[in-house]
């Protein structure tokens, strides 16, 4: 089982966003904060079934049939991308057009009226295909997802970050911004990195370790650690939740791990089976691996230092149970734009 990093929720679940959403925030299909999509526009098909591999092929827009502006296929395709099944359709097609135009999605209404040239449009078509026919979320189809404001390389070894992962960063900064000390901080599952580096990227006089049992992991965090210019300040080691740091203490420690239960994984959308299912699934309840994290946390914590957990909403009172069994004070909860319990913290028993 491995410490994961961001972990989206069952079906029955809506997370919401901590902060405002980015430009790929939806390509799973389980961020609630997208525009679903006007369904304005002729489709240029005449076959119903667009969920097939075949009529994926011949239901778009032939790249020489006729001249498409840049407004015709942001149209044609969020009326495709709706009704396949895709959340949001809007947003996926606004962004993977600008993707295959190689510019952003500004530009794409102040060009509304270009003409979109043979060889982009085989371009966007390839990248819709993929979106539809495998379900390949939009963040893996560009390789990249914003969190924090910041640019992070993704791929099908880590989790993309979840916007409402960003309620354990600001419930981090909450406890150390102000400090006038050096703080320690451990992110334990940083997958890739997004804790870690957002926490670097507001905290330059901090000392971060970030840990993962995944090697593949661990090495796009340092290569994003690396392209944010902090990979010098934060130290990445390899193993299971506290292996890597058995004799270390910190003032905080952080981690979004695993928490979807296996009763849970019929519900999941199809996009989840293209990320890592050891980042993804803890036990049948989901309690797995954070029943382990707090057992041993108090360990690896300096007295009065502090722990943050992403969790599901449906788990804040077991979690709570197992903070104050383990010897855990001054609990708190962090809520998510949605106003749904995304976070649990609990203050070490000062000395």
């Amino acid at each position: 089982m491995s410490d994961g990093n961001a972990t989206p929720q069952p079906a029955s679940s809506t997370p919401g966003a901590a902060r405002a959403t980015t430009a790929n925030d939806s390509s799973t299909g389980t961020n609630p904060d997208t525009n679903s999509g006007a369904n304005s526009g002729t489709n240029p098909s005449t076959r119903s079934d667009t969920t097939s591999n075949a009529s994926i092929a011949t239901s778009q827009p032939d790249a020489r049939d006729r001249v498409w502006t840049v407004l015709e296929l942001l149209r044609w395709t969020t009326d495709y991308f709706d009704r396949s099944g895709i959340d949001s359709a809007r947003l996926d097609a606004e962004v993977l057009l600008a993707h295959a135009l190689e510019t952003d999605r500004l530009r794409l209404y102040v060009d509304h009226e270009k003409p979109v040239q043979a060889s982009e449009r085989d371009r966007f078509r390839a990248l819709v295909q993929r979106r539809v026919g495998e379900r390949v979320p939009v963040s893996l189809l560009l390789g990249e997802r914003e969190f924090w404001s910041l640019p992070f390389r993704v791929s099908s070894d880590v989790l993309t970050p979840r916007p409402e992962t960003e309620t354990l960063v600001e419930a981090a900064l909450s406890k150390v911004a102000d400090s006038e000390s050096t703080p320690r901080i451990l992110d334990l599952g940083t997958g890739s990195g997004a804790i870690a580096l957002s926490l670097a990227s507001e905290l330059p006089h901090a000392e971060i370790t970030a840990t993962d049992l995944s090697p593949a992991a661990l090495q796009i965090a340092s290569e994003n650690a690396d392209h944010l210019h902090t990979g010098e300040r934060i130290r990445f080691l390899a193993g299971d939740l506290f292996e890597p740091v058995a004799s270390e203490r910190f003032d905080l420690i952080v981690s979004n791990p695993p928490y979807v239960g296996r009763d849970d994984a019929e519900s999941l959308p199809p996009e989840l089976s293209h990320e890592p299912e050891m980042a993804l699934f803890a036990g049948a309840d989901g309690l797995d691996v954070i029943r382990r994290l707090v057992a041993e946390a108090g360990d690896h914590l300096s007295p009065g230092g502090w722990l943050f957990i992403e969790h599901s909403p449906e788990q804040v009172e077991a979690i709570e149970r197992e903070l104050v069994r383990a010897g855990f004070t001054e609990l708190e909860r962090r809520f998510d734009l949605a106003r749904l319990p995304r976070v649990s913290g609990a203050r070490w028993q000062a000395e």
